[in-house]
């Protein structure tokens, strides 16, 4: 039996365990890019979106960029070689990845064992300092270096692909 998503304490223990640091603003709730802006006020470094996706043979991926970005999954498909790539049902994300719709963050990946879902970051994204997601919830937003983002996510057993959006 797969053990329980981890909780926000969880996941901030498993950071201090890999020394990473970090810092967490409570807010609340929010499900859209512009509703975080809005409140967000002057939380300074990259702001981004995280994508559940599927594609057409059952892959998953997990697209995370910045959260101006315009995508064209048909164009992105493209080139991730991935066949047709469309939202992923929320009870899929809950299997995979352990979140709901609007706590969608590459923190989830710490709840994919077995690397199911493949991550795709932005490389313009990497180049901000700090880098700002939920928590695995959405009624908070937690700040952490580009590289320990990237260390986060090997510690988790994943490796990312970047990307160049520009």
């Amino acid at each position: 039996m797969p053990r329980p998503p981890l909780t926000p304490e969880e996941l901030f223990a498993r950071f201090d365990a890999l020394g990473i640091r970090h810092r967490t603003y409570r807010h609340p709730p929010v499900f859209t890019v512009a509703e975080a802006s809005a409140l967000r006020g002057n939380l300074p470094g990259g702001h981004s979106k995280s994508l559940f996706l599927k594609d057409k043979k059952g892959g998953l991926w997990l697209l995370v960029v910045l959260e101006e970005r315009a995508l064209d999954l048909k164009q992105l498909a493209s080139r991730l070689g991935a066949p047709r790539l469309s939202f992923a049902a929320p009870a899929l994300l809950l299997e995979a990845l352990g979140v709901t719709p609007g706590s969608v963050t590459p923190f989830a990946l710490v709840n994919d064992p077995l690397a199911r879902v493949t991550v795709v970051l932005d490389g313009e994204m990497l180049k901000k300092d700090p880098l700002n997601y939920h928590p695995l919830v959405n009624d908070c937003t937690t700040a952490l270096s580009p590289g320990d983002l990237l260390r986060f996510i090997a510690a988790c057993g994943h490796r990312p692909r970047v990307l160049d959006f520009g």
